[in-house]
């Protein structure tokens, strides 16, 4: 058990969900009005305001790009309103995980959140991941991105006591996998394809209730961090290397201090010491419902995690109209 911290106060678990439904009910305006921009910016306004008006001296590590391209909850961005005074805490967050979604009116979009002591959280660059996740319950080192797609599926079918025609793996549907799914298949393994959405992708892993077994496929290295985040809290395993496609995304890695471009991260180079997750649903999904609007009314369903403790709470929120979110 990772000792509970004394930065990461217990009253700031409750404190994020705050912040998650913030962001959540904001983007939950514009589902499938078709403006993926609207509705990201609507999230990122949320949140800024309800980070602002806690008692810390939070930094975004993970956030909506670098300062010239994001004007708010950017790479460096201080946030809460006790600048030197609060507890110095890292923060990766994604207002909006699913933009497109939510514009399309499909399922799985949510606004995520996780925060660390100070240092712990990798501040990543904004690039592709290659990302491999598997659930609690295996041995330790059972996955190993050096490793083949189909040497992993194997590993995890022999630890399962299963053939691997009875793994189900998560990708991302995107062309960049057309082999990484051309390999699966000829495996005779499940591929559950997933328009967008990988953290919720790599949460899934840890619910027996999806069947998914494993996570593969690249997707962003900010998502790979807020993924990681919560698998410290709830267990399993997962495996992330820096995907660079051009020499500005090298440049990119080495102003933030990344030297070793081939590195493997592991799930506590990523996400170390305790760490607080939560995600509230925007669009109804495998791990969250997504926000409803009954007569009078607002609700939410929010997850927050905790490492230290190994805690998982859901909270069910009812917001009156017309009352102030954040309180």
């Amino acid at each position: 058990m990772i000792s509970a911290s004394h930065t990461l106060d217990r009253v700031l678990v409750l404190e994020m969900v705050r912040v998650t439904e913030a962001a959540a009910i904001a983007a939950s305006k514009l589902i499938g009005r078709g403006d993926e921009k609207a509705a990201d910016q609507a999230a990122v306004e949320a949140m800024r305001e309800a980070l602002n008006q806690l008692e810390f001296d939070g930094t975004i590590v993970i956030g909506e790009g670098e300062r010239d391209e994001a004007p708010m909850l950017y790479i460096g961005e201080k946030v809460g309103c006790a600048d030197g005074a609060g507890p110095r805490i890292d923060i990766a967050l994604d207002p909006l995980e699913g933009t497109t979604i939510t514009a399309k009116a499909g399922a799985n979009a949510m606004a995520v959140l996780a925060i660390a002591e100070e240092g712990c959280l990798l501040n990543a660059p904004d690039v592709y991941m290659e990302k491999l996740a598997v659930g609690p319950g295996y041995p330790d080192g059972v996955i190993d991105l050096a490793k083949t797609p189909t040497e992993n599926v194997r590993a995890v079918a022999a630890a399962k006591g299963v053939s691997p025609e009875e793994i189900i793996v998560c990708v991302l549907d995107r062309a960049r996998h057309e082999k990484l799914i051309a390999e699966l298949r000829s495996l005779g393994c499940g591929i559950m394809l997933i328009p967008d959405g990988d953290v919720s992708g790599v949460i899934a892993v840890t619910d027996p209730e999806t069947t998914i077994d494993l996570y593969m496929g690249q997707g962003g290295a900010p998502e790979g961090v807020l993924a990681a985040a919560a698998l410290r809290c709830v267990g399993g395993q997962f495996q992330g290397r820096l995907v660079f496609r051009n020499n500005d995304e090298r440049a990119r890695a080495a102003k933030w201090g990344i030297e070793n471009l081939d590195r493997i991260y592991t799930l506590e180079e990523l996400a170390s010491g305790d760490v607080i997750f939560a995600a509230t649903g925007v669009t109804d999904g495998s791990l969250l419902e997504g926000v409803k609007r009954p007569k009078g009314l607002i609700t939410t369903e929010s997850v927050v995690m905790r490492a230290s403790t190994g805690t998982v709470r859901w909270v069910q929120g009812e917001h009156r109209t017309g009352a102030h979110w954040f309180g």
